[in-house]
């Protein structure tokens, strides 16, 4: 049974709630911060729901503690910075549907709603838990405790439907806490999708952008199946029951193994310790890398399932979805060369030649993160063991230095001037553009023979030399 007390709770803001009851008011832990503490995790920030006091009361009582803000004169919300802490500080509120989308709400502040009440207004019972820090009680109206132990994401009313943001809500979460979509939830989800049009494509992104850090997101994937939702990106949709060779994929169609890829994603983002964006970059590539072998995947002669030139083609659907999802155009700029050079590592060794294009190739993004990639392909195959194919490359990328990065040029423009060989414009562009694809081939790899080149093989002019 999860079990919490007030010695996970900051001292500051114990302080902060003492000082709350001292002056007339009773403040509650609420939502997300509550249910990351049951499950031992650390809170990224901290809610308050504070009962029995008015606004210019609280406002003044938080004065006294740290710097206050009302950043939601509307919602009855204060931001209150206390020591490290930056803590939402709300009152209680009841809210009701008066138009469309998820602005379309009339808002309603009253210090003396009870709680139970209060809560409704949450979406899912895991978040409508409250806990009092100063008499470690938990106050679970919903049996979202239940629902955490038994892995269920269930809404707590009708009233979720108002706001469409809610089922892709349900699909971060999902990822995030390894939930499965509670059956009536699911249907209250499938009949919401009239509505995903209201949605801003910043909003969606928000959603989209915290499933890619979620430890488990083929949970999220599946939510988004069972609610209905997958509908809104068909090119997932189409990856169901796109049959692959058995032999290579013993897991089954095209979305299993997108579904297993990107749990693997997820397992080698938090082994590698990577940053919010690479781990952002690994995770959509690993989301779309297949996107193309739906038009792609036919018998060939023998009867083999085969998916020629998918890379390639899983490109223009990568663009539609992450137009769709309102991703930043730096995302699409670091997947698409791993999406297109997904599987080079089957076409040949990893000599120095071969490891140098790549790199070039995969500008912005580079060998090291590509080989996860793989990796995560390769892996996302159960009941075969995990593998990663690409290591060889790796290692032959680490020795020549190009794991992070493609080879720097080493004929530049500076160079050309000093030795007389061409002023800037058109023709030193030219030389320079074939200087250092010659530099990739092996033609050169230090200053002297690339100077030794350039007397010999280059396009300069010779009577420049």
């Amino acid at each position: 049974m999860l079990a919490l007390d007030n010695t996970v709770v900051p001292e500051s803001l114990l302080t902060l709630c003492r000082h709350i009851n001292n002056t007339g008011g009773h403040a509650w832990l609420v939502g997300g911060c509550v249910r990351d503490l049951l499950l031992e995790m650390q809170p990224k920030d901290f809610d308050l729901e504070v009962y029995g006091m008015q606004p210019d009361a609280l406002k003044t009582t938080l004065n006294m503690l740290g710097k206050t803000e009302f950043v939601g004169r509307h919602f009855g919300v204060f931001k209150l910075w206390l020591d490290q802490l930056e803590i939402d500080v709300a009152m209680p509120r009841s809210e009701s549907k008066s138009g469309s989308g998820h602005r379309g709400f009339d808002i309603a502040i009253d210090p003396n709603l009870p709680p139970e009440k209060a809560s409704l207004r949450r979406d899912f019972t895991i978040n409508a838990l409250m806990f009092d820090p100063l008499n470690n009680q938990i106050i679970d109206f919903h049996d979202g405790i239940k629902d955490i132990e038994n892995r269920v994401l269930r809404h707590i009313s009708n009233a979720f439907r108002e706001d469409p943001l809610r089922p892709l809500r349900a699909m971060q979460f999902a990822a995030r806490f390894r939930l499965n979509l509670h059956p009536d939830t699911a249907a209250l989800c499938n009949s919401m999708f009239a509505e995903a049009e209201t949605l801003s494509t910043e909003r969606i992104w928000g959603e989209w952008q915290k499933w890619s850090h979620a430890a488990f997101p083929s949970y999220g994937l599946q939510a988004l199946r069972v609610s209905g939702w997958l509908q809104r990106y068909p090119q997932f949709q189409a990856l169901i029951d796109c049959p692959q060779p058995p032999r290579w994929h013993p897991e089954g169609d095209v979305w299993n193994h997108t579904l297993q890829v990107c749990d693997q994603a997820a397992r080698i983002a938090a082994k590698n310790g990577l940053d919010d964006h690479t781990t952002e970059y690994l995770l959509f590539s690993s989301l779309c890398h297949d996107l193309g072998k739906p038009a792609c995947t036919a018998p060939d002669e023998s009867g083999n399932i085969t998916s020629p030139g998918h890379s390639e083609a899983g490109i223009a659907p990568t663009k539609q979805f992450m137009r769709n999802i309102g991703a930043p155009d730096r995302l699409l700029q670091y997947i698409r060369p791993l999406i297109l050079d997904h599987i080079t590592h089957l076409h040949g060794e990893p000599t120095p030649r071969a490891v140098r294009r790549l790199a070039h190739r995969l500008e912005p993004t580079n060998i090291e993160l590509w080989e996860m990639l793989v990796e995560a392909d390769a892996s996302g195959r159960a009941p075969a063991p995990p593998s990663r194919p690409a290591f060889s490359w790796l290692k032959q990328a680490t020795v020549l230095n190009h794991h992070q990065a493609a080879p720097k040029p080493i004929i530049t423009g500076k160079l050309l001037l000093k030795l007389g060989i061409a002023e800037p414009g058109p023709e030193m562009g030219d030389i320079l553009k074939k200087a250092y694809a010659a530099q990739l081939e092996g033609a050169f790899d230090n200053s002297q023979s690339a100077i030794t080149w350039l007397k010999t093989s280059s396009p300069a002019p010779q009577s420049a030399l």
